[in-house]
């Protein structure tokens, strides 16, 4: 896409053409998670429970990336929206290096303390084991994730979700043929167990850098004709700390609000554990295309910003928001029809089916809350006003959470359910606060000509 379609096109055509790519390559990451849990429900229900505590613990780490990657995009999207094309390069340049750093150190500080880690989310001595095993071998290449997510960001800014997208379409069908390869083992290919569920998904990250990085130095904005450009710069750096830390913070926040809920479902056994861990795999799923919009609004936003029409960066919040909510109703019902079916399809244990299937029918209510989140969260990022997503993060993700399910579980001893009940609760509330917020914060000037 060039540079002036994000600032030109009518804007219901852009969401359409930037978000149905960006929901179709989450669809089938999604989908690679999923058959993920189907592997290590194969092997074991403790293997399964394995798989979900410690990825989460992954998410927490890579959500670090998330902030950096975000602000890369809003960044390069204003410079890009402006016309300066070379300050886009440059900022591209030394956000990617500076976000790949940021990926080996935090990788091989979770390798060094993986087992306390899983230890302290509460991960029972019956699959720490098991969990162990994966989550080092992930750790390991957790660079190469970093890269991704980095180079995305880049192409994002540009308008490019379809090169995003087709790394997750491979990496799905790489690893429905990785997984059985590397778990049962092959000719010189040793079993690996679990641990070969981790080494199929950093082998299909290190093929998608390789080719997310030829996408993008097709644009320009990346090259290695000097290597002065990746180097640290202060200033670039401090502007770009002060747009990632709060969507970055609210990413973390989001992380470690999992792991707080991870620690309180595992009060209630390693089935429900297990359960949990399916039953939020197939939420994403009916999550994604709301997640592909807000990727589309941030493109748009943040480059209308820096074209000064205002008044699209309105109607983009605007049309993300009634695309959000249809979208969230149909999934509300596919999911009620199909929830407890596709819980069973991972494991035939009633325990597991009923915790998966009680998370699902109650966090399906939620959808239109997380819808405006996440475009609320997206537009403050793309008009540079990042700074009330940490604090709403940090009420939504950690202060209410840790109140409401210590109620819920330790004193008041409710059963499984009322620990999302709860959560329903938080996520509406702040919705409704950063919905008002957000609007208060746009820009009201008028359009600036073309």
């Amino acid at each position: 896409m060039d540079s002036t379609s994000l600032t030109h096109k009518p804007i219901p055509l852009l969401l359409r053409q930037l978000a149905i790519p960006s929901s179709l390559g989450m669809l089938f990451n999604t989908l690679y998670n999923i058959v993920d849990t189907y592997y290590a429900g194969l092997i074991s229900t403790e293997a399964l429970a394995a798989l979900s505590a410690s990825s989460f613990l992954f998410f927490f780490i890579i959500g670090m990336a998330y902030g950096g990657t975000s602000a890369l995009t809003a960044l390069i999207g204003h410079a890009y929206g402006k016309q300066h094309f070379f300050l886009a390069s440059i900022i591209a340049k030394k956000g990617v290096a500076l976000v790949v750093t940021v990926g080996i150190f935090l990788g091989l500080l979770g390798f060094c303390f993986a087992s306390e880690l899983l230890t302290w989310i509460g991960t029972e001595e019956r699959y720490h084991a098991l969990a162990l095993s994966y989550i080092e071998v992930i750790l390991l290449g957790t660079s190469f994730f970093f890269a991704n997510f980095a180079l995305n960001s880049v192409l994002y800014a540009t308008g490019d979700t379809k090169s995003y997208r087709n790394t997750l379409i491979f990496g799905f069908f790489a690893n429905i043929a990785f997984n059985p390869l590397f778990i049962y083992g092959w000719g010189f290919i040793p079993a690996m167990g679990i641990g070969g569920i981790a080494f199929a998904t950093v082998l299909v990250q290190v093929i998608n850098a390789g080719y997310l990085l030829y996408k993008s130095l097709k644009t320009g904005l990346i090259g290695f004709t000097c290597k002065a450009h990746f180097y640290p710069d202060r200033r670039i750096y401090k502007t770009f700390f002060t747009q990632a830390m709060p969507p970055g913070l609210n990413m973390l926040m989001m992380s470690f609000g999992s792991l707080i809920a991870l620690h309180f479902v595992t009060l209630y056994g390693y089935q429900a554990v297990a359960g949990y861990g399916i039953g939020f795999r197939v939420e994403q799923l009916m999550l994604l295309p709301s997640l592909g919009i807000s990727s589309a609004v941030l493109s748009l936003v943040s480059n209308n910003m820096g074209a000064g029409k205002f008044e699209r960066v309105r109607q983009t919040l605007f049309y993300a928001l009634v695309y959000g909510y249809t979208l969230s109703f149909i999934g509300m019902g596919v999911l009620w029809f199909s929830g407890e079916w596709l819980v069973s399809q991972f494991d035939p244990s009633v325990e597991v089916i009923r915790s998966g299937t009680t998370y699902i029918y109650v966090m399906l209510f939620l959808f239109f809350g997380y819808v405006t989140h996440f475009s609320c969260v997206a537009t403050l990022q793309g008009i540079k006003k990042p700074a009330m997503i940490f604090y709403v993060g940090f009420f939504r993700q950690i202060l209410a959470p840790s109140i409401v399910f210590t109620l819920c579980v330790n004193y008041w001893e409710l059963s499984f359910v009322w620990m999302w009940i709860g959560l329903g609760g938080i996520v509406y509330s702040s919705a409704l606060f950063l919905l008002v917020y957000t609007y208060r914060q746009l820009p009201h000037r008028p359009i600036a000509r073309a």
